[in-house]
C-alpha cells in the first residue's frame, strides 16, 4: 500500500480529473435563453445592485443593510436556498482594542436527497464589505457588482436545479452515486485592510469561515470528512465591472475550469448575446491615491508585509485582448499562482481549489472615490453575470433542465433620483 503522502496528491488528481470529466456543456438555445439582469442593475433603483451601492465597512449600518438585503432576496425569491451567517469578531489596527463584528452571508442549495457530509458544492464567492478610508467609499466593482453578479446567477439557474433534481428522483437516480452536486454562494465580510494590507489586516471574514469550516468535521462513513473538503471549486470574483478587464488564469491546477470559462466567453460573443463592445487598449494603470493597500501582487503569497501596486508585465504572453478571459492557450510555467492576495487565500492554504476572477491590471478606479455606480461599465456587468450563469449551469449539468422560453428583462440603463431600499436589522433568520 502506498503511503500517506504519496496517496493523498494522487486522490487530489483523481478528484480533478472526475470534476473535467463531469463538466457539461450547454447548447446554444440554452445559452441564448439565459436572462439578462436588465433593470435589475440599474445603480439608483436596480433590485439586485443598488441596495449595495452605499459605504458598508463591517460593523456599521450600511454593513447591515447589506446583509438583509442579501438575506431579504434568497428568503423572497429563492426560498429553497439555506441561509446561514458566520460571525466572528476580531481587533484591527485602526480600531485599537474594539472587537469589530464580521458577519459572513452563506446561501446554500443541495440535492433533496443529500445529507451533510456527502455533497460536494461549486462554491461561489465574493465580498461585500467596502473600505473605511477615503470616507463614503462605495467599492461598485469592489465588490459590489460581483455580490449583484452571485445574485443573478443564483435566480438564474433555480428553476432548473429544481426541474432536474425532480426529474432524478422521479427517475428513481437520486441514490448515493448520482448528482452528489449542491452549489454555494459566500458573501464575505472584512476582505478589505482597516490600515495596511498584511496577513493579518485582512481577509477577516474568509479567515475565520476557512477556520470553521475545516473544524467542522463530518461522520466517518460521510464521503467528505470536513466542511471545507466539500468545496469542489471556489470561484472567486473581484474587481469586476470596469471597462475592458483583462483576467489572467492564475493557478494551474484550475485552468481546465479558466478554459471552460473562456470558452463560454467566445460562444457568447460570437452569438452576439455579449452587451459591451470589443476591447480596446487598455490604458496604463494610475497609482492608486490611496496607503489602504489591498490585493496588490506580491513575490510571496503567504506573506502580505511587502507589497506592490504594480501589476505583474503582460508582455510575456501572448493573449487575445479582445477578450475578458485571454488565457486559454496558456502553457508552460506563466502562472501567477497567489500573486494577488484575496479571500481565497486562507482556503487555498487548506487545498482548497480556486478559479480567481480578478483583472490584472486593476481597474483604474481602485481603491479611490471614482469606484461608484456611476462609473460601472453596465454592459460588462451584464455580462459577466451572463458569463458566470453559463458557467455555473454547465458545472451543475443543467443542459436540458432550462426554461428555453424565458424572456429576457429589458435592457434599460436608465437611472432615477431614488436611493437603495432600507431594510431592518435582523438576529435572527
Amino acid at each position: 500500500m502506498a503511503p500517506k503522502s504519496l496517496l493523498l496528491p494522487i486522490l487530489h488528481i483523481l478528484a480533478l480529473v472526475c470534476l473535467a470529466a463531469g463538466y457539461s456543456t450547454l447548447s446554444d438555445k440554452s445559452l441564448r435563453a439565459l436572462p439578462s439582469p436588465g433593470d435589475d442593475f440599474n445603480i439608483k433603483t436596480g433590485k439586485l445592485l443598488s441596495p449595495i451601492l452605499q459605504p458598508r465597512v463591517p460593523g456599521t449600518p450600511g454593513s447591515i443593510l447589506v446583509q438583509n438585503h442579501f438575506i431579504d432576496f434568497f428568503k423572497t425569491a429563492l426560498p429553497k436556498w439555506k441561509i446561514e451567517l458566520q460571525n466572528s469578531t476580531s481587533k484591527t489596527p485602526a480600531t485599537g482594542d474594539k472587537e469589530i463584528p464580521f458577519v459572513n452571508v452563506i446561501v446554500s442549495r443541495d440535492p433533496p436527497w443529500t445529507t451533510p457530509g456527502f455533497s460536494s458544492r461549486l462554491t461561489l464567492v465574493a465580498h461585500y464589505d467596502s473600505l473605511s478610508i477615503p470616507e463614503g467609499f462605495i467599492g461598485a466593482t469592489d465588490s459590489a457588482a460581483p455580490c449583484a453578479i452571485l445574485m443573478h446567477a443564483a435566480r438564474s439557474i433555480d428553476a432548473a436545479l429544481t426541474t432536474k433534481w425532480e426529474k432524478l428522483q422521479a427517475d428513481g437516480e437520486d441514490s448515493e452515486f448520482e448528482d452528489q452536486q449542491g452549489i454555494q454562494i459566500f458573501f464575505l465580510d472584512g476582505e478589505e485592510a482597516f490600515q495596511t494590507w498584511t496577513a493579518t489586516d485582512s481577509v477577516y471574514g474568509a479567515r475565520s469561515l476557512a477556520a470553521e469550516m475545516e473544524s467542522t468535521a463530518f461522520a466517518a462513513q460521510s464521503t467528505f470528512h470536513n466542511a471545507i473538503s466539500t468545496i469542489s471549486l471556489f470561484v472567486l470574483l473581484d474587481l469586476l465591472g470596469a471597462k475592458n478587464p483583462v483576467v489572467p488564469s492564475y493557478f494551474k491546477t484550475t485552468h481546465w475550469a479558466y478554459k471552460k470559462m473562456a470558452s463560454l466567453e467566445k460562444r457568447l460573443r460570437s452569438l452576439s448575446l455579449f452587451e459591451s463592445s470589443p476591447k480596446k487598449p487598455s490604458p496604463k494603470k494610475p497609482s492608486p491615491k490611496k496607503v489602504s493597500s489591498k490585493k496588490a501582487p506580491s513575490n510571496k503569497p503567504s506573506s502580505k508585509k511587502a507589497r506592490s501596486n504594480k501589476a505583474p508585465s503582460r508582455k510575456a504572453s501572448k493573449r487575445d485582448d479582445t477578450v475578458f478571459l485571454p488565457d486559454f492557450d496558456k502553457t508552460g510555467d506563466r502562472w501567477l499562482g497567489g500573486m494577488i492576495g484575496d479571500d481565497h487565500v486562507p482556503f487555498m492554504e487548506r487545498g482548497v481549489e480556486v478559479l480567481h476572477i480578478i483583472p490584472t491590471p486593476f481597474p483604474r478606479v481602485w481603491h479611490n472615490r471614482e469606484d461608484d455606480g456611476a462609473h460601472l461599465d453596465l454592459p460588462t456587468v451584464a455580462d459577466w453575470s451572463r458569463l458566470i450563469t453559463a458557467f455555473t449551469a454547465e458545472w451543475m449539468e443543467l443542459e436540458g433542465f432550462m426554461n428555453l422560453n424565458q424572456t429576457a428583462p429589458n435592457h434599460s440603463r436608465e437611472t432615477a433620483s431614488e436611493g437603495p431600499a432600507q431594510a431592518v436589522d435582523k438576529s435572527e433568520l
